[in-house]
């Protein structure tokens, strides 16, 4: 058997220092846009302009700890816990549905109450699920490209949290991990007709769920023709509002600071909106700069996985591929509800919006994509021991 060893002649590996600085700086970027869309509903709410810059600046020290010790773990870690990750996202979304237990919020049971601060179940449960679809993607690689129960099944483990996230209801976040558990199983080898059988299925689900409550019907008509009589400031106040701070933004912002939507016309600016504010105040430049930060963050999140795939650790690869798609829909759909492209819909920007439980999770899946480059890097530096042997060894031998 050949023996390996680090090649320590070409120097240790370091992780993606790229991806690395992408993510501190959607940090910054996010850390200045909730200072500036917040301070005046802060002011308002609770009499301290710096309340949510505060709150904002200890998650980004508690995500820079979790997105540490992420990075610490081998990959190998995840996947011997990878059969617990499903079972603890139920109980987690059980738990906030307890009276006693879960927390309303507008009008959702969406956060579980610890004092002061909160847990967010859906935000955690795209987390676990990235593990458990890994480990379900490993186990059965050789059956998706011939079997449809193979490609079929992660869907159905994922129906009960679905479910249960609806009963919150959050529907955008069942929407997001729906959307790229469908991504992840494409890039693991099934068919693309028999993905877009169950996308049909999918999608007349998705239609009934809309029309069976009243207030989704609404959040529709409003995305459908937000400027109407009767609907421009009622459930398209959201959309219309946005645009106008697009319109207000032109091509280098208004500067900021400056921005107006964000004192109390566009709700929840420094969460669901914030990219509206960012728009702007920076305008379409610093718009599609953010964006282009999104993209690159979540393409080489991508190449990671494909990396760990041709060296054959499918579970890395499976890992890689599965939070980069995370963060990829959630990013799209924010975006598109922002821009008026999608219904308005619940949604933060992925290490840019207001929201502690967000911002740790989004920070995790980074490191989760950055530890999957590691071992890639750790792999490339591994050669036969044989082959580094001085040639007098090998005569000797």
């Amino acid at each position: 058997m050949t023996a390996l060893r680090p090649d320590h002649g070409t120097g240790s590996p370091v992780p993606d220092t790229l991806m690395f600085g992408l993510w501190v700086g959607l940090l910054l970027v996010g850390a200045v846009a909730v200072t500036s869309a917040s301070m005046e509903l802060a002011a308002s709410r609770y009499g301290d302009a710096e309340y949510h810059l505060i709150r904002h600046g200890i998650y980004m020290v508690l995500s820079t700890a979790v997105f540490a010790l992420v990075l610490s773990l081998p990959t190998t870690a995840w996947a011997a816990v990878c059969r617990l990750a499903w079972p603890l996202t139920l109980l987690l979304l059980i738990l906030v549905l307890v009276p006693g237990l879960g927390r309303e919020v507008n009008g959702s049971m969406r956060w579980i109450g610890l004092g002061p601060a909160s847990i967010q179940p859906s935000e955690l449960a795209k987390f676990l699920l990235v593990i458990h679809l890994a480990g379900y993607l490993q186990r059965h690689a050789g059956e998706l490209p011939r079997s449809f129960a193979a490609m079929a099944w992660p869907f159905v483990w994922l129906l009960p949290p679905a479910l249960l996230l609806l009963m919150e209801p959050d529907l955008g976040s069942a929407v997001v991990i729906f959307g790229a558990a469908a991504g992840l199983v494409l890039l693991a080898g099934a068919r693309v007709l028999h993905l877009l059988l169950l996308a049909s299925a999918a999608t007349a689900s998705l239609a009934l769920l809309v029309l069976a409550q009243p207030y989704r019907l609404q959040r529709l008509e409003g995305f459908l023709d937000p400027w109407a009589e009767g609907v421009q400031f009622g459930s398209g106040y959201q959309l219309t509002q946005a645009l106008i701070a697009f319109g207000r933004g032109e091509w280098f912002g208004v500067g900021l600071g400056e921005g107006l939507q964000k004192l109390f016309y566009l709700p929840e600016a420094h969460t669901d909106f914030i990219f509206a504010v960012i728009a702007e105040e920076t305008g379409v430049v610093g718009a599609l700069c953010l964006c282009a930060a999104l993209v690159w963050l979540v393409l080489r999140g991508l190449a990671h996985g494909r990396t760990a795939e041709v060296r054959g650790d499918r579970f890395a690869a499976m890992l890689a591929y599965g939070a980069a798609l995370m963060l990829a829909v959630q990013m799209l759909v924010s975006l598109g509800v922002n821009t008026g492209l999608l219904p308005t819909k619940g949604l933060t920007l992925p290490l840019v919006s207001y929201g502690g439980n967000s911002l740790l999770v989004s920070s995790a899946l980074v490191a989760l994509m950055m530890r999957v480059d590691w071992e890639n890097r750790l792999a490339a530096h591994v050669v036969p021991a044989t082959r580094s042997q001085p040639r007098s060894a090998e005569v000797a031998a």
